[in-house]
């Protein structure tokens, strides 16, 4: 079982929770349990298209290639592409 955690009002409005659990078999990259689960987390898919999502993995900074495991605690955070004042994209 893995644990997904949710942060950002958007993420957490669009998905309709801030807590997941989702049952796994072995390891598996992030992109992977995401897209296996497409009833829970089908809508994050253009969020992770841009960019727009910070990942960790066990209090780690992760991608969407990073493993992970049975008992593994998953965060996702909405992080917006626009600048402080709302109006210029930050680089990448």
């Amino acid at each position: 079982m893995v644990k997904v955690l949710i942060f950002g009002l958007t993420l957490r409005d669009l998905l309709g929770e801030n807590e997941f659990e989702v049952e796994i078999q072995g390891a598996t990259t992030l992109i992977k349990l995401l897209e296996g689960h497409p009833d829970q987390f089908g809508a994050l898919a253009p969020f992770m298209a841009n960019r727009e999502v910070l990942v960790s993995v066990n209090k780690k900074v992760g991608t969407e290639e990073s493993v992970v495991r049975d008992g593994d605690i998953v965060k996702l955070t909405h992080q917006s592409r626009s600048s402080h004042d709302g109006v210029r994209d930050i680089p990448v």
